[in-house]
């Protein structure tokens, strides 16, 4: 997959993996896996870049004598979503027209 398609999708990913409730770095990793890969290199990053577009907040607390990070979503995350939600149907589209049109050479 494109590198730059992907880091975008994984920005959404990581804010629709807390829509369901805070949660720590691990425990977002295993919940986005299953549908695109995703290492810890990769994710604290995006969650910094979140946290500084005030699209999540991060609070700590103590788990078996460390402190563990949290993310919750903001209401800045939940536009977000909803905003690619709509920005999708155009991707769609541009996909239909590309397939379309390999389909064509064939």
């Amino acid at each position: 997959m494109d590198v730059q398609i992907k880091r975008g999708l994984l920005e959404v990913c990581v804010l629709a993996a807390l829509c369901k409730g805070d949660s720590y770095g691990y425990q977002i990793i295993k919940d986005i896996e299953p549908y695109i890969s995703i290492s810890e290199s990769t994710l604290y990053p995006i969650l910094r870049r979140l946290e500084e577009g005030k699209q999540l907040t991060v609070y700590s607390i103590a788990h078996n004598g460390r402190l563990r990070k949290y993310y919750q979503l903001t209401d800045a995350g939940r536009f977000r979503l909803k905003e690619f939600s709509t920005e999708w149907d155009e991707i769609l589209d541009v996909y239909r027209f590309i397939t379309g049109e390999v389909e064509r050479l064939d």
